[in-house]
């Protein structure tokens, strides 16, 4: 869970941008899903009857955080990157120690987001007999 300064403009922006899909809806929390899993809640930094505020007024939300997140169409996310004329903080890229491609970005909200691809390791992994 992270928390935002808008819930429904940051759920857009995920849904735009990586295809989550809302599950919740709402202006004060919303969880994401994709391919119908949970992968990311959004809540504003307001006190509620849960818990009391997020984020101390002045903080700095995604100070030390990354979101990651991995993609079987990494090529897709990049199509939608470009759709939504989002330049990337470090272009699409292939890191040669996890053997895959990774795009990095910023949130609405400064969190950094990395979206990676499919590994070249896991294509190479034998099925144990």
């Amino acid at each position: 869970m992270i928390t935002v300064q808008d819930v429904r403009l940051s759920a857009a922006w995920y849904e735009r941008v990586l295809g989550f899909e809302s599950a919740h809806g709402g202006t004060e929390y919303e969880q994401l899903l994709s391919e119908g899993r949970l992968v990311l809640q959004l809540h504003d930094s307001e006190a509620d009857m849960n818990h009391p505020a997020l984020l101390n007024p002045g903080d700095t939300a995604g100070l030390g955080v990354l979101l990651w997140f991995e993609t079987a169409d990494f090529d897709a996310v990049v199509g939608r990157l470009r759709q939504a004329d989002i330049i990337p903080e470090v272009a699409p890229y292939l890191n040669q120690y996890a053997m895959h491609m990774e795009v990095w970005l910023r949130d609405p909200n400064g969190y950094r987001v990395v979206v990676a691809g499919p590994s070249a390791y896991d294509k190479q992994k034998k099925p144990t007999p």
